[in-house]
């Protein structure tokens, strides 16, 4: 098995943290996002839509990190995707609701267009527009989250077990940290990463992504 991915890609580690919590043995291939290797050949072959992560087993390729945890989760018969219906649709849909609206609000208009200059808005004014929208519309997401997802006494998005919808969405949620961003509003969201972070290879799996944010320390953002 191998994934194509860069440490620094979001959508990268959520299953680079699930592969090693589970000790998967799978191969790992950098493609360097940052001199723009994924709109190169060979890896526009591997994937057309030049983004990471792709995901290969055997005769399998797949892209999508949600179903690259789906798949994985399924093929080692995992208990952090439930073979109960009922359970395994809650998880289905959680892991939905982040790769929608909150991603979309969240990261691609507040955070990447501060972080990544090929997210950048064209314009002065188009840039400012879509921050501040997407920063208005991250608070609205994160209540939900706080409220609903978390709200109950929950440790976890579906309850007391750790399910690969917390896989996801913890580290779609940690990429606010590299804007700065303050969690301590939804005191459920920001007590649920705490325990996600405590996974033994939280910090490893994420230490170059500490390190970006880290060489980013002295910039402002909108946050």
């Amino acid at each position: 098995m191998k994934l194509y991915m860069h440490p620094v890609s979001q959508t990268s580690r959520p299953i680079r943290l699930l592969i090693a919590e589970k000790g998967l043995n799978v191969e790992e291939e950098v493609v360097d996002l940052m001199t723009g290797a994924h709109h190169q050949e060979p890896f526009i072959s591997v994937n057309p839509s030049r983004q990471v992560p792709v995901f290969e087993d055997g005769d399998l390729r797949m892209t999508e990190c949600s179903a690259i945890l789906k798949y994985l989760a399924d093929k080692y018969g995992m208990p952090e995707y439930p073979k109960d219906l009922k359970k395994r649709a809650r998880v289905n849909e959680i892991m939905d609701w982040f790769n929608t609206g909150f991603y979309r609000d969240w990261a691609y208009n507040m955070v990447y267009p501060q972080i990544f200059p090929h997210h950048k808005r064209p314009s002065e004014d188009g840039q400012k527009v879509a921050v501040e929208w997407g920063r208005d519309r991250a608070g609205f997401w994160l209540q939900v989250l706080n409220d609903h997802y978390l709200g109950n006494g929950n440790a976890f998005l579906t309850g007391d077990d750790i399910t690969i919808a917390d896989y996801l969405g913890a580290g779609f949620v940690a990429c606010g940290e590299l804007i700065r961003y303050d969690l301590s509003r939804f005191p459920n969201v920001q007590a649920w990463l705490e325990r996600m972070k405590a996974l033994p290879h939280w910090d490893e799996v994420s230490s170059v992504i500490t390190g970006f944010g880290s060489s980013m320390r002295d910039q402002d953002f909108v946050a």
